[in-house]
């Protein structure tokens, strides 16, 4: 009777698209939300008719689960692993541990001390861990350690010093990972990084992509002194392969660094100097004369001069993007420089107070 219902709704369907060709015909949703109806009916006689026809998780192959696994944060994984035996074992598969965050404050893992970490360090992320991210609290010398010994695939390191108010001692800091292909150091506003920086720098020859974050967003203008917490001239001395450099919000850095970074880096493609307002191009020049593959330039809100800008030479160079968000340069400066950069593909101009529609016609 069920299955009889159901086609005579179907055939009323049919029939009354065919009397009235202006009402919209049933469609696979509609059919769908019928067969719905069935099925619940069905559920009703016989409680067992879905599950004898659907496959359950745990019929599911490992293989399946894992792919299913990977695209849920870690913490929701590790809230899996609670469910049954078989769950809990493919939660710790090191295969769904290849980047790990362990900064709460960032969305990452909460880890209760160290110990534990260092013994997931080797029992769980072990040669398939290719990314991390540490806190302050987690940056010690037998950490570093594990993740050079026990993870030799890591590419990606981070090292948030941000929130340090003392470090640890590094005296016996022998080894570090030495393949990677990126660094992120996060500043702290008063703790100096070079005693662990001359630790690492015979390790980090390898990198291509530093990014050196700074405390522009607690630095405040009233302060009387800025502290150069990291040597940027040593720190790029020691990264010869850098094509990626990003310098975000640094207070410290200046024009001076810039024309450092351009005597040694050659290989140079993208630098970034976002939010470092000390910066006011009159490194513009040389850095355009000697980074010849230098394709991104990120300048938001720096003290850009306009003349400093105009005396630089654009026109051989093959910048394809560029960044000059919330500077204060002249609509003059704006024409020459946009006339003169035939490769642009990409441009932030927010924020300008001089971006007039003479400009805009460029």
């Amino acid at each position: 009777l069920i299955f009889f219902s159901l086609r005579i709704s179907c055939i009323q369907h049919f029939k009354m698209a065919k009397k009235l060709p202006d009402i919209k015909r049933p469609s696979i949703f509609d059919i769908s939300q019928e067969m719905t109806k069935v099925q619940t009916l069905r559920e009703d006689f016989d409680p067992y008719a879905v599950a004898n026809n659907l496959m359950e998780m745990d019929q599911l192959p490992n293989k399946v689960l894992l792919h299913i696994f990977s695209h849920l944060s870690h913490k929701e994984i590790l809230k899996s692993a609670r469910v049954c035996k078989k769950w809990r074992t493919l939660a710790y598969d090191s295969r769904l541990w290849k980047r790990v965050c362990l900064r709460p404050v960032y969305g990452g893992l909460q880890v209760s001390s160290m110990e534990a970490l260092l013994a997931l360090i080797s029992a769980r992320f072990g040669p398939s861990l290719t990314l991390m991210e540490l806190q302050t609290d987690q940056i010690t010398a037998p950490v570093l350690h594990e993740l050079a010994t026990k993870c030799p695939n890591l590419q990606y390191l981070t090292l948030d010093f941000s929130s340090a108010t003392q470090l640890h001692d590094f005296a016996d800091l022998q080894t570090f990972p030495a393949r990677l292909h990126s660094l992120t150091i996060c500043l702290s506003e008063n703790i100096f990084l070079e005693g662990f920086l001359r630790k690492i720098y015979s390790f980090i020859g390898t990198v291509e992509v530093l990014h050196v974050i700074g405390t522009f967003e607690k630095w405040e203008e009233d302060e009387e002194e800025v502290y150069e917490t990291i040597n940027i001239s040593k720190l790029k001395s020691h990264t010869p392969n850098l094509r990626v450099l990003n310098l975000w919000g640094i207070p410290f850095v200046t024009d001076e660094h810039i024309e450092s970074i351009s005597s040694s880096l050659p290989h140079l493609e993208c630098l970034s100097v976002n939010f470092c307002q000390a910066v006011n191009g009159s490194s513009l020049k040389s850095l355009l004369q000697r980074c010849k593959r230098l394709r991104s330039l990120h300048m938001e809100q720096t003290t850009l001069d306009s003349k400093a800008v105009m005396n630089a030479c654009w026109d051989n160079s093959v910048i394809e993007e560029l960044n000059i968000a919330a500077t204060d340069i002249s609509s003059e400066c704006l024409i020459y420089l946009l006339s003169r950069l035939s490769n642009l593909r990409w441009l932030r101009a927010a924020v300008l107070e001089h971006f007039t529609d003479k400009v805009s016609t460029v």
